[in-house]
């Protein structure tokens, strides 16, 4: 086993020139800190992380908590890609990610206690933001340090938190099939809980309401966001009398099982509906017919939220943030122009 007498040793600094280097302390110069560094890569040292935090009070990790078990929400290209956003942050920082693998909401909410009362993380990023949340209440009583990608309920003053304007984008969307002639509009959802799908649901009913078209209930679904959700939901739809001529589905996943649904039902897309999409990720472009769909740049959600949570853990003092990430419409070939 390799140890900091062994660098010194070799480099003919002193043992505690090599813990400096470590720490990256600003005082040891670049010429010093090379040579070091280079004897640990040679000797194969690597310093005890764990031993070294417990001196600093940090354990240069984060927490990242999914809505709902990974499972599930792996499944949805939005998660594996604002990791990657987290990531590219968390590498560039030398900290590493801890990943809820909770089954349940209760699994989760005492993996983040674990985490808490550990120590395991310096702060917690939530991948969502519903109602009520038992996790949220639980990290604002400790006063632990955490980020929330989505919108804080109301009530809640000075949560840090990253977002997209769901309800611009929502009415933005709803508004290009109304623009292409459409004016029996449905909306498939995720959970009613959620204020992703609460604010692009209010953008939806927003246009409607602003071109004079009617807002029914029946042509609102709310279901899982899974593939599984869509095709669930299209059964709804057609069995209607007056069967929609647009949809607005909420999550591009979600678009692929009401894609792979109408096909099967031989309703043809765009031809005899029109659908319009959240999310922009890759599937949504592969797929046929290709998606319009809100780009809510995925990617940079998760760069700010991870840089929002260690500013947060490394300054306490670090005022309250909102960070509102800009969305732009991608217009691909899911939609027709009605006669």
């Amino acid at each position: 086993m390799v140890t900091i007498k062994d660098v010194a040793k070799a480099t003919g600094v002193s043992p505690s020139t090599v813990s400096r280097v470590i720490a990256d302390n600003p005082r040891i110069s670049p010429v010093t800190k090379k040579k070091v560094r280079k004897a640990m890569k040679d000797l194969g040292y690597h310093p005890n992380i764990s031993a070294r935090n417990l001196v600093v009070k940090s354990t240069k990790a984060i927490g990242v908590i999914m809505p709902s078990s990974a499972d599930k929400a792996l499944q949805n290209p939005f998660f594996p890609e604002i990791l990657r956003g987290i990531g590219s942050v968390t590498h560039q920082m030398k900290y590493s990610v801890t990943l809820s693998s909770g089954q349940t909401e209760e699994e989760i909410f005492e993996e983040v206690q674990r985490m808490v009362f550990g120590s395991y993380v310096d702060g917690v990023i939530l991948l969502y933001s519903r109602l009520n949340d038992p996790v949220t209440n639980f990290l604002i009583e400790k006063e632990f340090p955490f980020v929330i990608v989505g919108k804080p309920y109301e009530n809640v003053n000075g949560i840090t938190h990253v977002d997209n304007d769901n309800f611009s984008a929502g009415k933005e969307i709803t508004g290009h099939l109304i623009e292409r002639g459409h004016e029996r509009i449905a909306f498939i959802g995720g959970s009613k809980d959620l204020f992703v799908t609460i604010d692009r649901e209010a953008g939806y009913e927003a246009a409607l309401q602003e071109a004079g078209l009617e807002v029914s209930d029946s042509y609102k679904i709310h279901t899982e966001f899974l593939k599984s959700g869509g095709r669930e939901a299209v059964e709804k739809l057609l069995s209607l009398k007056v069967p929609p001529t647009g949809i607005v589905v909420s999550d591009d996943l979600m678009s692929v099982g009401v894609l792979s649904m109408l096909e099967e039902s031989g309703v043809k897309v765009p031809r005899d509906v029109s659908l319009v999409s959240f999310n922009n990720v890759y599937l949504s472009e592969i797929i046929r017919p290709a998606l319009t769909t809100v780009d809510i740049q995925i990617h940079e959600l998760g760069v700010q939220s991870a840089k929002a949570l260690i500013e947060k853990t490394v300054n306490k003092t670090e005022p309250v943030k909102r960070i509102s990430i800009p969305h732009r419409i991608v217009y691909r070939d899911s939609v027709s122009k009605l006669p």
